[in-house]
Order: structure tokens, then sequence, then C-alpha cells
């Protein structure tokens, strides 16, 4: 996934597609009435294209109010688009904003026109990783033990803001420049990741929660004492202006969402390593036929119980 801190495609594509968004949405007939009148049945999500628990967690709401009767579409796009589209009307949702850092620049933006609905995760983070039983537990041993891990630390795209934040920051501060960083890409990085421990080999990547990676390998973050790789952030969702208003029961849900890590890396596991993505919504049924209860919880904590 490419964490781009600072995305550059926001400046000019965000604001055409944004301006096209708010076109259409006004022209939509079904689109959602005015505070105390009937709800729309009709929701549009926005997501960040390559967040995997964004898909994740947008994917579990399309399936969940698709069995309440509501006609859901999703779009993906890079994170500025999509919050030039909420900020315009043009979608209702997105699950994915991170704070108080990755996305405060579109917040302050954007969010005179935005509503925050809720916080559903609190720990994501940048991380380097290594496998379960490497002989290192912190960054700061690292330089001192590059050997062990053939001297190479794997990461993703050269564009992401993990990459940014692995050059600049983690690597001058714990004196890993001698080491080769493989600046490659996501599916790279896993294919390493993957080939490395099942060979019960020693491998250090550059990795985020939260991700699949952990529920699928025997991995571990290393301990960053300076702090370079930023502090947990907490993933938010966030509405158009008015959407709270105009559909309570949706906003009750999602103010009531929570998933723990166990939850999200075992859903996004069957979603992108298990089913490769190919099907996002079969793979919430699958995870929802192993989570029988969750809808239900869910609906008892938002106060919407039967």
């Amino acid at each position: 996934m490419s964490r781009t801190t600072r995305p550059a495609l926001a400046a000019l594509a965000a604001l055409s597609l944004g301006l096209t968004l708010s076109a259409c949405a006004s022209d939509d007939a079904d689109a959602p009435s005015s505070a105390g009148t009937t709800p729309s049945k009709n929701v549009s999500i926005g997501i960040h294209s390559g967040w995997d628990e964004g898909i994740a967690v947008s994917h579990l709401f399309k399936v969940m109010l698709e069995d309440d009767g509501y006609t859901v579409t999703t779009e993906t796009a890079d994170p500025g688009i999509v919050y030039t589209g909420l900020a315009g009307g043009g979608y209702d949702l997105n699950f994915d904003m991170w704070l108080p850092i990755t996305h405060a620049d579109y917040l302050e933006k954007y969010g005179d026109d935005l509503e925050q609905l809720g916080v559903w995760y609190d720990d994501a983070r940048l991380t380097i990783a290594v496998n379960e039983d490497a002989p290192i537990t912190s960054l700061e041993e690292l330089a001192g033990a590059a050997d062990a891990f053939d001297n190479r630390l794997v990461g993703i795209e050269a564009g992401a803001g993990l990459t940014r934040i692995t050059q600049d920051e983690a690597i001058p501060a714990y004196g890993l420049e001698d080491m080769e960083f493989v600046i490659s890409s996501t599916p790279a990085m896993l294919a390493e990741l993957k080939s490395r421990t099942s060979a019960g080999e020693n491998v250090v990547v550059t990795l985020w929660r939260p991700h699949w990676a952990y529920d699928e390998f025997p991995v571990r973050d290393l301990e960053d004492p300076q702090g370079v790789m930023g502090e947990a952030e907490e993933i938010h969702t966030v509405g158009r202006k008015g959407f709270a208003a105009e559909q309570p029961e949706i906003a009750a849900l999602i103010k009531a969402f929570e998933l723990s890590d166990d939850q999200l890396t075992s859903l996004e596991n069957i979603m992108f390593n298990e089913d490769e993505g190919k099907d996002p919504d079969a793979s919430v049924r699958t995870w929802l036929e192993a989570n029988p209860t969750f809808v239900d919880d869910l609906r008892t904590k938002a106060g919407l119980a039967s």
C-alpha cells in the first residue's frame, strides 16, 4: 500500500473530480433528503486506493448496509480526490482518515464541509518489522546485526510516506546508511516476507499497522526508542456535511463501530491474501460467518437492536 503522507494527485485531479461529483450529486433524484424527511436508501463510499484497511472496512459496511436494504456504491481514488468529493457531496462516507498526522492537511482544508462520525481503530502506525525469531528487538541493534539480514532492508513504493520516513528519519537516526534499502513495491515486499519466513530466514521490512501480514506471517515490530517512525494514529470515519442528521441509523452504527487488531487483520487476511482481493464482498461474508455475532453485537451497542 502506498502510504503517501502528502498525496501528489490532490492538487488538480482532486478539484476536477470533486466538482464533477458534486454536480452529479445535485442531479441525483435519489440523493439524501434533508433532515426530517425519509432517509435515502442510497449510500456512496469513497475509498483510498491501495489502503487495505479502508477497503476492508468499506466493504464490511457495504455488506451490512445492503443486508439492511440499502443500495451502496463504492469508488476508489487517491485520498485527495476522495476528500474533495466528500466535501462537495459526491460521496457520503470515507472510513479511512488517519489523524492527527497523515491526513491533517485534508482535515484543515475540507474540515468545515465534513463530519467526524467516529474512531474505529486507535493504533495505526508505521513500522519496521522482522521475523519473530530474529536476533534483535530494536532498531538500535539493526546496524550492528545487518549481516544477519543480508544487509538488506526491504521497502515498498518510492512515493509512499513510509518510504520517505524510512529514508529521511529512520536510516540516519539509527545509522543504517550502509544497509541496502530496497525500494520496490508492496507486493514485492510481501513476497520476500513470505519466502524468507517460510524458509526460516531473517528478514527486515518496512510495514504498517493495521496489516494482514501480522495475521499471516510470524513477524514482530522492532522497537523504535527514538520515535522516528511516528506515534500511533487513529483511523476516523468521516462523512459529508449533514450525513448524520439525514442518516441517523447509519451514523449510530458508525459511532459504535470498532475493530480489534485480531478482527481487522483476520478480515484483511481473508480479503487480500486468501481471496487475493478478487471479491471483497464475498470475503466479508466469509469473515462474518466466522464472526456470527458481530453485526448483532454492533447493532446492540448502537442502540438499534430489534
